[in-house]
């Protein structure tokens, strides 16, 4: 049966049968855990899969969905909006953690500046993965394009409280990232006219699932279970902004933009996705701790088995 045909059928179905069709995509996260922790394909030979995958495979499948489809900006622009709308509220309530009474004195800034974007960033892996599977060709349109407006901002939102505290530069990490090249570069060859070839189409699509299955198992690969034990408050804090807070306030804004049964569902997976594997390795390539940041990851793809069929089977079919 096909699930991306069946995605209304399965609207009014229970939490458990959201988790049902999750299962596949989160098993082969916990594929590339267990191969990682208990096989010869050990961390370094995750790490090369891990840039593989986030400087070509990843890219390919981002301009391939961007520039395949006509793009027509005004009848999604309320989606954009909302999309958007939502992203700055995680950055906002991220950033003002440390100044809440009461908690804010208790929590390190460091470690904070460090792990603010665990609070909004997004594991595009698991978001291309989900939208394709529960609302096919679509909805990854959709999510490709809110991709492509939200990576550059939630980049920046990651970048400058870490380089506020570290005195260093932002400028670098948002020109070189290989998202944003090519997300700006589908758009741009969306709405100029052009179209891929034909006989480009079917090696660009065995390129993009490619990239799905190797990014979520690279994905697993990457979690750290033991950093867990530090910086309880914050990442708990953290963590209830990222799973609970945020679907909360897609919610809101698919109401207020009136958005359609598509958006809607494509915007809830948006907001309840895991943070993104990369966090870890932004914080540490800036001199933070990098294996807490880890360890928040971890725990983040974890609570996605549950955010996910909350957003999809208790949110998404609610109404003001």
């Amino acid at each position: 049966m096909n699930e991306a045909n069946n995605l209304n059928d399965c609207r009014y179905a229970t939490g458990v049968n959201y988790a049902q069709l999750l299962f596949p995509d989160f098993s082969l996260i916990l594929c590339g855990y267990f191969l990682c922790r208990y096989t010869g394909l050990n961390r370094a030979v995750w790490q090369q899969a891990e840039l593989l995958v986030y400087y070509f495979l990843f890219p390919v499948l981002l301009f391939h969905s961007i520039a395949k489809s006509p793009l027509d900006i005004q009848a999604t622009s309320n989606f954009l909006l909302s999309g958007i709308c939502m992203g700055l509220s995680g950055i906002a309530l991220s950033y003002s953690l440390p100044y809440w009474p009461w908690i804010g004195p208790k929590i390190n800034r460091r470690d904070h500046a460090a792990s603010a974007q665990v609070g909004f960033r997004f594991n595009s892996f698991i978001a291309l993965a989900l939208v394709e599977r529960l609302t096919g060709a679509e909805g990854l349109l959709l999510i490709s394009v809110l991709i492509g407006f939200c990576v550059p901002m939630f980049n920046v939102g990651a970048v400058w409280p870490m380089a506020r505290q570290g005195d260093s530069g932002f400028a670098k990490e948002l020109i070189r990232n290989p998202l944003i090249l090519a997300t700006a570069g589908g758009l741009a060859f969306n709405l100029a006219g052009f179209r891929i070839p034909g006989v480009l189409d079917p090696s660009l699509s065995r390129i993009g699932a490619a990239s799905l299955a190797l990014g979520l198992m690279s994905a697993g690969a990457g979690m750290e279970i033991k950093a867990l034990q530090t910086g309880k408050l914050l990442g708990t804090l953290v963590l209830t902004l990222k799973h609970l807070i945020l679907p909360c306030v897609a919610w809101v804004l698919a109401q207020l933009f009136e958005l359609n049964s598509l958006q809607s569902t494509v915007l809830m997976i948006f907001s309840a996705l895991p943070t993104a594997s990369t966090c870890y390795v932004l914080a540490a390539r800036m001199g933070y701790n990098g294996a807490y940041v880890a360890g928040l990851v971890t725990a983040s793809t974890l609570l996605g088995v549950l955010s996910l069929p909350f957003a999809l089977g208790v949110l998404v079919d609610l109404k003001f």
